[in-house]
């Protein structure tokens, strides 16, 4: 556990550092995050202290004690298994309402920690929003105390009418602030101002009259009244696949699916009617006419032969045949390029789905991993009869690294779609399954984890028997 929670630090070192946060803040902030740890130390408790466990067993005879007594393995184990099997609905209890709670929390408390600085919110390289103001700003880098002083600054001022009508642009920049009050001022630096003046006359406005100055110093006062009053654990209606219960998954899975198969409905209505194909449909009241006599009615009697049907621009003027083709290359490029950006937004539209079914599975495969993996650890345990922190250790990080990285793969090729979130939620539990099978069966007959004379006598007997068949 405190391996992880050092790792939470440096994964949010950049979230909690130089932002003058108290250091009940900072432990709300992991108290928050432990219980998303669960599903990474749980497993792994389970695993290595079952094998330390029955390892230790093995080794001090305790095993050999018990079967002596006419105790099997699985009687010995009993308790311990309904122990295990409490501890498997505890953990769902826990995936279900606890870690839910907690990625909320933690959501809202980055969301709003971003917000107590502006500096904070300046994010190198991107246009960042400032909380409270009509304006974003970019900057190529940030340094010095606080990240005060600013490189290459660009500044978009927003109008009454929510549009982009003033930029200025600046070599260097500062944040200048001061605790007792709400304005900040930002100094900027040989740089330039630009403004696109509106007009009420629309013939003016046509011209696109902007005004244009340089400036050595341009002083900015930035009102961050807004953020100084910020809570820092505020909450919000944002809500992601991890902040949702099981009866809330499944409700919107349903919502999503049905939602979907309406996008993609009506876009092949669209595209079916923009490119002009509709499909032929049979009239009940023809069904039994004779088609042939009713073309005969219908068709001339003579038809030009001469005319090349593969080619229909050939009856057309070269004028017209050289509009036709550029309008039918625009169309069809037009369309393509719809395609495209359809097909862009429905892949996030069933990458979302796919994590809602991952994130409802993943609550009882969780609970489901913690049985299993002690049924690995334990008879494993009892094979290597060995305790402490050596060989026992190794082999249980070994085979959780094993699951745990199974399950990081299963999880990134089911958000993508690439098979289906089912499995990619279960897909390192039931991996696991048959080894638990396996090792309780050599234990239960006092086999080893692994003999190489049996191997060898499997071997030579197949070759035995070869000799026998010739």
């Amino acid at each position: 556990m405190v391996i992880f929670i050092f790792q939470t630090v440096w994964l949010f070192i950049d979230d909690l550092a130089g932002k003058d946060l108290d250091l009940a803040i900072i432990g709300k902030f992991l108290f928050y995050y432990m219980p998303t740890l669960i599903d990474k130390v749980l497993p792994l408790t389970v695993l290595l202290s079952s094998i330390l466990t029955f390892g230790t067993f093995a080794e001090n005879y305790e095993f050999a004690a018990m079967k002596a007594s006419g105790i099997s393995l699985q009687r010995g184990m009993r308790s311990i298994i309904v122990f295990v099997s409490i501890l498997g609905v505890g953990t769902f209890f826990l995936a279900n309402n606890v870690i839910p709670a907690a990625e909320q929390k933690i959501f809202n408390m980055r969301r709003n920690i971003a917000k107590l600085k502006p500096a904070a919110v300046i994010v190198e390289g991107v246009f960042s929003d400032i909380e409270g103001t009509a304006m974003n700003i970019k900057v190529a880098r940030k340094f010095g105390e606080e990240d005060r002083f600013l490189d290459d600054v660009i500044i978009h001022q927003k109008s009454t009418t929510n549009l982009n009508t003033t930029v200025i642009k600046a070599k260097t920049g500062e944040l200048i602030s001061s605790e007792d009050s709400d304005i900040i001022q930002l100094v900027l630096n040989d740089g330039y101002y630009y403004d696109e003046m509106q007009r009420k006359s629309s013939k003016d406005q046509k011209k696109k009259p902007f005004a244009r100055s340089k400036f050595e110093t341009y002083i900015k006062n930035i009102d961050v009244s807004s953020l100084n009053d910020q809570d820092i654990e505020q909450e919000s209606d944002i809500t992601t696949d991890k902040m949702k219960n099981v009866f809330r998954l499944s409700k919107d899975i349903d919502s999503l699916k049905t939602n979907n198969i309406k996008q993609v409905t009506a876009f092949s209505k669209n595209i079916t009617a923009r490119m002009g194909a509709f499909p032929l449909k049979m009239v009940d009241s023809l069904k039994n006419v004779d088609l042939k006599k009713a073309a005969k009615k219908i068709l001339p009697k003579k038809i030009d032969t001469s005319f090349n049907t593969n080619d229909i621009t050939t009856a057309l003027p070269i004028w017209q045949r050289s509009q036709l083709m550029t309008k039918a290359e625009n169309t069809v490029t037009n369309i393509l390029n719809t395609v495209r950006g359809k097909k862009t937004e429905l892949n996030k539209r069933y990458e979302i789905y796919n994590r809602h079914i991952l994130s409802l599975h993943k609550k009882f495969a969780l609970a489901f991993s913690c049985i299993i993996l002690f049924f690995v650890g334990a008879p494993l345990g009892a094979i290597i009869r060995k305790g402490g922190l050596g060989l026992p250790m190794v082999i249980a990080i070994i085979l959780f690294l094993a699951y745990y990285f199974i399950g990081v793969f299963a999880d990134n090729y089911a958000k993508k779609g690439a098979w289906h979130p089912i499995i990619g939620a279960w897909l390192s539990t039931l991996i696991m399954l048959p080894l638990g099978v396996s090792l309780t069966k050599r234990a239960t007959n006092d086999k080893g984890l692994m003999s190489i004379g049996n191997v060898i006598d499997s071997i030579t007997a197949v070759f035995k028997k070869k000799k026998e068949s010739n």
